[in-house]
């Protein structure tokens, strides 16, 4: 969705987050992760509703279930707090309630097109071959005037451009907001569109691999205006599917999909939100969910009404999507995700209270989150409205009031017909949201109330006027805060909650970020006796940081850590067990494993084959793991236990020349602005070099090889240009067009004898390349990274 933010945000006073602008980015810091630390606590911050952790959001996006997580993508602006340069936002939750954020998904200046929204699935089936582990890839879809591809085969962390981003599907008129879904009874994938050709409408294309596209149908209407979204629904008679089609403003219409055409006999459209439903209202641009893993039909939309000092609107709570009969035919249902029930403090309960002036059953009860419910009984009923007044204060006055009025026949100003002569409400109250649910799902309404969170306007008042009601049940739940349950940069494997015991630790996009002025330690919830290690470590300021195992819940155990004094040392409280001196670097990574078995533990250095430490103590036998930090700031990344890792042949410690180089399960991980090198100190004048080279975002990965010391030698590059290439310094020796795509693992071989150099891609039986050059005869083996991110793995020399 685009152009029309600007209009509706004029009469809003937009601030840019302090010191920053709306800006692109660069593939060698992909994916950024720009936001201040936050507790989520700030006034009008929902607590169990969606916002980013600052900056702008607007549309769900994507919305997918995948590798067991549920992936809410969204358009935002990280870097102020109105609609600008629109990137792709991303959170993740295991349950759709616990969300935590994660760094961007997709930025302009790192991936093409102009990034609007878009939708997203997960390809189980890998129809379009783009797999490439073990995981389920992501495919999402944007652009304007036409549909890109994005792909990620890593959860989502980073996402490549299928075909280097250009249009897919083209369209000769303004279109946005594609939509995908698949089509199970005939095996195809289905895409909707918005455009305007020849008014509003969708067009509808089919594929059987999500990259090539047929179009199929138009379904035009006036109402079926930006961010459609098509999806089936199960009959409540048992019988075929339905088909839903709705458009941004939650209008809607049921009808019959053929794999081609949708069509319907209602085209009159209904609402399926009663709030506004306007661009910036509270609820827009909904989006379902892809893959869920029971087969739900789960519904999340934009709340613009809700803003604070860092933060510009959040989602709507996750809603399940049903059919029911109705006069009119066909209504879907919106009704809170039963996850909700994980947040479930205290709760009270009544049953048959007559409700009338001096007879609250609800007086006394302070509440800042919660969720309301309530069936009233309306025989014998003479009160001419009743219902809750919301954070009421004892001076009469309330926050916000949900009142049903008998003669007009309205919940909240809107239309409600009594069923069975009763009237049934769901109220779910956060910080800055209020959600209304009644007759079971047929009547939801979506707002945003500024809420007081003070301890004098917290009451709740059940009320009637005019008389009395009865209410048959009633239900007061407090509801608990979904924030703060996962990591949004530290990669792990390691079990959480995780915990801080010293010093502060905050997310930033290299991991875990420490500052401490003594030991502080970050631990997680594994425990272990024996087991492997291993994790990235980064002086910044900080005297001494390292991977800590086998402690206590305060941190008391084994820390083998680097010191910018020279030295690896393992330690445990009042004792440093031994040391090795070497040179560490501050603002550089290292990379730390450990080795347990009983009392003995070996400590090695940056992919030496060798531990530099191998020392017994029997202090500790057993413990959790974590990081360390000592005297200053320091970083931790990818702290894992486990075999997996950079795989390569034997060296002692390696050393970088330039940009960052970090250990990944899949691999070693460099990121550079410009040429960084990754060196072994083994050496080589004629030999086989090869292994497994991919450039997850950016320009090109390499093997070098006949080096010095600051790597200058030959580097043979796999380039996303097209191109492979053999280069020294100051001259590309040799090049040969071939299609190289970002996020694609390549095997790449060399082969020296004398000035001779020979190159193969895959396995294929010729070089590829085939070259003479005399200005280096033999020096170190490493690899190479330039413009943007690389992963290298397996590699040997014969």
């Amino acid at each position: 969705m685009k152009r029309i933010l600007p209009i509706v945000l004029l009469a809003v006073a937009v601030v840019l987050l302090p010191g920053s602008s709306a800006s692109a980015g660069t593939a060698w810091d992909y994916p950024e992760f720009p936001y201040p630390a936050t507790t989520y606590s700030e006034p009008f911050r929902g607590q169990f509703h969606f916002s980013s952790q600052s900056g702008w959001l607007n549309d769900p996006n994507g919305l997918v279930y995948a590798n067991g997580h549920y992936h809410f993508f969204y358009q935002h602006n990280p870097h102020g707090l109105e609609w600008d340069t629109m990137h792709w936002g991303h959170a993740t939750s295991p349950d759709l309630v616990h969300w935590t954020q994660k760094p961007i998904a997709l930025e302009p200046g790192v991936h093409p097109g102009t990034l609007f929204s878009g939708g997203g699935v997960v390809d189980k089936e890998n129809t379009s071959g783009l797999k490439t582990g073990s995981l389920d890839p992501i495919g999402v879809f944007s652009n304007t005037d036409g549909v890109s591809i994005f792909s990620s085969n890593d959860d989502g962390r980073s996402f490549q451009a299928y075909d280097q981003g250009r249009k897919q599907i083209d369209i000769p008129a303004d279109s946005r907001d594609p939509k995908v879904v698949w089509d199970a009874d005939r095996h195809q994938w289905v895409l909707v569109v918005w455009s305007n050709q020849g008014g509003n409408g969708v067009d509808v294309y089919t594929s059987p691999n999500l990259l090539k596209w047929t179009f199929a149908s138009r379904y035009a209407a006036d109402w079926l205006f930006e961010c459609p979204d098509l999806f089936p629904l199960p009959d409540p008679a048992g019988g075929d599917p339905h088909w839903v089609l709705t458009s941004a403003s939650s209008d809607y219409v049921v009808g019959t999909f053929d794999g081609r055409t949708f069509r319907t006999d209602r085209p009159q459209p209904r609402k399926m939100n009663l709030g506004t439903t306007y661009a910036g209202g509270t609820f827009y641009a909904a989006e379902t969910f892809t893959g869920t893993p029971d087969g739900r039909v789960v519904q999340m939309a934009w709340q613009g009404g809700n803003r604070g000092s860092t933060w510009t609107g959040n989602a709507t709570f996750p809603a399940t999507l049903a059919l029911v009969d109705s006069p009119d035919g066909l209504q879907v249902t919106r009704t809170p995700v039963a996850e909700l029930a994980s947040l479930r403090a205290d709760s009270r309960a009544w049953r048959d209270e007559i409700v009338r002036d001096g007879h609250d059953p609800f007086a006394g009860i302070r509440a800042d989150t919660y969720e309301i419910t309530a069936t009233f009984d309306l025989t014998g009923s003479t009160a001419r409205q009743f219902g809750f007044a919301l954070h009421s204060r004892s001076d009469g006055t309330a926050d916000r009031t949900v009142a049903y009025d008998q003669d007009a026949g309205t919940l909240y100003g809107k239309p409600l017909a009594p069923q069975g002569n009763k009237v049934s409400v769901r109220l779910l109250v956060d910080r800055g949201q209020l959600e209304i649910f009644a007759d079971g799902g047929k009547l939801s309404l979506a707002d945003n109330v500024n809420f007081d969170s003070a301890a004098v306007s917290q009451g709740i008042r059940l009320f009637a006027t005019g008389g009395q009601v009865r209410v048959e049940n009633a239900t007061f739940t407090r509801l608990s805060t979904s924030w703060g349950t996962d990591q949004s940069t530290l990669e792990s494997n390691l079990a959480g909650p995780w915990h801080a015991a010293g010093g502060a630790w905050t997310d930033t996009s290299g991991g875990k970020r420490a500052q401490t002025t003594g030991d502080g330690f970050y631990l997680s919830a594994s425990s272990a006796s024996d087991a492997d290690y291993q994790g990235d470590v980064r002086l910044d300021t900080a005297q001494a940081a390292g991977l800590t195992f086998r402690a206590t819940p305060e941190g008391a155990g084994y820390t083998a850590n680097i010191d910018r004094s020279g030295v690896v040392k393992l330690w445990r409280p009042g004792r440093d067990i031994a040391k090795y001196a070497a040179p560490i670097a501050q603002g550089q990574t290292h990379h730390l494993r450990v080795r347990t078995d009983g009392p003995r533990i070996r400590v090695w250095l940056d992919h030496g084959s060798d531990p530099v430490i191998d020392a017994p103590d029997t202090a500790y036998a057993s413990g959790v793991f974590g990081a360390n930090a000592y005297g200053g700031a320091a970083t931790v990344q990818n702290l894992n236990t486990g075999p997996g890792g950079f795989t390569t042949f034997s060296s002692g410690p390696w050393k970088a020349t330039a940009g960052t180089w970090t250990t990944t399960p899949a691999g070693l991980r460099g990121s550079s602005a410009g040429d960084a090198f990754f060196l072994s100190d083994r050496t080589g004048t004629d030999f086989t070099y090869e292994g497994d080279l991919s450039v997850t975002n950016g320009t090109a990965a390499g093997l070098t090889f006949r080096a010095t010391p600051q790597g200058a030698g030959y580097t043979a590059s796999i380039d996303t240009a097209g191109l492979l290439k053999l280069w020294r310094p100051g001259q590309d020796i040799a090049t040969r067009a071939t299609p190289i795509a970002e996020g694609r693992t390549y095997h790449v071989r060399v082969q020296t004898a004398g000035p001779r150099i020979q190159m193969w891609l895959g396995d294929g039986a010729t070089p590829l390349i085939d070259a003479v050059d005399t200005a280096y005869a033999s020096g170190l083996f490493g690899v190479n990274a330039y413009g943007g991110n690389v992963l290298v793995q397996n590699l040997k020399i014969g």
